[in-house]
């Protein structure tokens, strides 16, 4: 099947990858205190929720714009892109270090820096988190576009993101735990706080959404309504483009 060519849509979907990915690194590497309380509540959250919350606003975009169909093909991509990096982390692992660097850094510091993506812990619980948040998140905005007739574009950007970052954030922080990354006694901490960052990131990245959306609505003359669409995501098309 042939379809046609697009000039930004290669250039969305290296940036939402590369957001996906150092997101994930950053998971592992750090856990941020802000050092205040909500209800006593203390407000620690991973390294990665600084970046993450821009892959739901590339999300956004992508269906906004371009369809289910095509954000589909590019969550795929990116969850291969994911499993990939863990798996590069994981040869180096077990790959042996040289004198030199075992001396000045050593096995010890890179696996307590990022055993999350050796161990697979950070990983499966993105990986899992990521795949039914994001696709929740596309089936939501797709839906209630149709729904809305293509008007008030900020009630379904924030609308998917507040299911899409619950199942996200939920799934990604119980895997986690249970998989050792971070500690029980840390987890609703991480879950309430992730939420709130997130969600909070695409509330006040609206103005940027709608400007980025009305921009390649108009460079990519698309806007594409997902009437006749098939959202089972498993249902990945390779097409070729003109």
């Amino acid at each position: 099947m042939m379809e046609r060519s697009y000039r930004y849509l290669n250039f969305v979907t290296a940036v939402f990858v590369t957001v996906l990915i150092v997101s994930n690194i950053a998971s592992s590497a750090k856990i941020v205190d802000w050092r205040i309380s909500l209800f006593g509540l203390p407000l620690a959250f991973d390294g990665g929720t600084l970046l993450f919350p821009l892959s739901y606003i590339f999300g956004d975009i992508l269906t906004e714009v371009y369809g289910y169909k095509r954000s589909r093909s590019v969550i795929w991509t990116g969850f291969f892109c994911l499993v990939l990096t863990s798996l590069t982390f994981y040869l180096l692992a077990h790959l042996p270090g040289e004198a030199t660097w075992e001396q000045t850094v050593g096995d010890q510091a890179f696996r307590a820096v990022l055993g999350g993506m050796i161990t697979g812990g950070i990983v499966l619980g993105s990986l899992l988190g990521y795949w039914a948040g994001e696709f929740s998140n596309s089936f939501v905005l797709a839906k209630m576009k149709i729904l809305t007739r293509g008007r008030w574009l900020w009630t379904r950007t924030i609308g998917s993101t507040l299911v899409g970052e619950g199942v996200d954030t939920l799934v990604f922080v119980l895997v986690s735990t249970a998989m050792g990354v971070f500690p029980w006694s840390l987890f609703w901490s991480l879950t309430v706080t992730n939420y709130i960052f997130k969600v909070g990131i695409e509330v006040l990245f609206t103005p940027l959404t709608y400007l980025i959306v009305n921009t390649l609505k108009r460079v990519e003359q698309e806007d594409y309504y997902d009437v006749d669409t098939d959202f089972n995501p498993f249902r990945v098309q390779l097409s070729v483009s003109r």
